[in-house]
């Protein structure tokens, strides 16, 4: 079995056709994806989502690049979502993003800090972006994430990064760009990590895995990343799918 701990159900491109889509993971032998809110909106259909089909499960947060359009009661509602709703096993996606603005770094900063206060009180794990924000992210989750547990989701940082991180206890989400040609140091990472930090995600509908690169992405393709990570470290697929999905659950499921 396996699990996609990170993806977008509720995005448009999967309008025509949601329900093959979710038929295929099971047809995959995917027990377990989790639906990332990255906004209010979409926070809202992830739940949706969730209450429709026996394996989505559902996380409610605030994208980076939403930080602008965070009102002040959304904290409450984020807070009302998750309590009144069984399915809910996170607040995500949340985090810090620099690649397209820098102008806000504090509003992003503000924003991440006070749902990582939202996890806290909650008692729910967190899914983070981070995009060319690395050392402020560490930093925040340094003075901001003690007590909290989580993943980093897509990782992108360092091999030392890494060893921080892990210290920390937080897991490393790898998705499909670990197959890419251009992966850089991320094979090498990926080969070091303590297997029982290690969670699969697709991000879907973006960053198919090869050899669907460049196609709509959907949670049956994390299989080509566990095969990718069995690959790497020289392991069965079976026993990659069998620890990553025990991961997926004592972060997400367990309390």
């Amino acid at each position: 079995m396996l699990a996609d701990t990170h993806a977008h159900l509720d995005d448009e491109q999967y309008n025509g056709d949601r329900d093959d889509v979710v038929k295929r993971a099971v047809d995959e032998q995917i027990e377990i994806i989790i639906n990332m809110g990255a906004d209010m909106a979409s926070s809202h259909k992830a739940v949706f989502l969730a209450a429709a089909y026996e394996i989505v499960y559902a996380a409610v947060g605030i994208h980076p690049e939403e930080a602008d359009t965070v009102l002040k009661n959304d904290d409450y509602i984020l807070a009302e979502l998750a309590d009144k709703n069984k399915k809910v096993l996170a607040i995500g996606e949340i985090g810090l993003d620099y690649h397209f603005r820098t102008d806000n770094k504090d509003r992003q900063k503000n924003i991440f800090v006070r749902q990582l206060d939202l996890a806290r009180q909650l008692g729910l794990p967190v899914s983070i972006h981070d995009r060319d924000a690395h050392g402020d992210l560490v930093d925040i989750l340094k003075k901001e994430g003690r007590g909290i547990r989580g993943v980093i989701h897509c990782y992108s940082g360092s091999g030392e990064m890494a060893k921080e991180l892990l210290k920390m206890g937080w897991y490393l989400g790898v998705d499909g760009p670990l197959t890419f040609k251009n992966a850089a140091k991320l094979p090498e990472i990926i080969k070091t990590v303590p297997l029982e930090r290690l969670l699969l995600e697709t991000d879907s509908p973006y960053l198919a895995p090869v050899p669907k690169r460049g196609k709509r992405n959907e949670p049956s393709y994390v299989k080509y990343t566990a095969q990718k990570v069995a690959e790497l470290r020289n392991e069965e697929f079976s026993h990659i799918a069998q620890i990553t999905t025990a991961n997926a659950k004592t972060l997400f499921l367990e309390r």
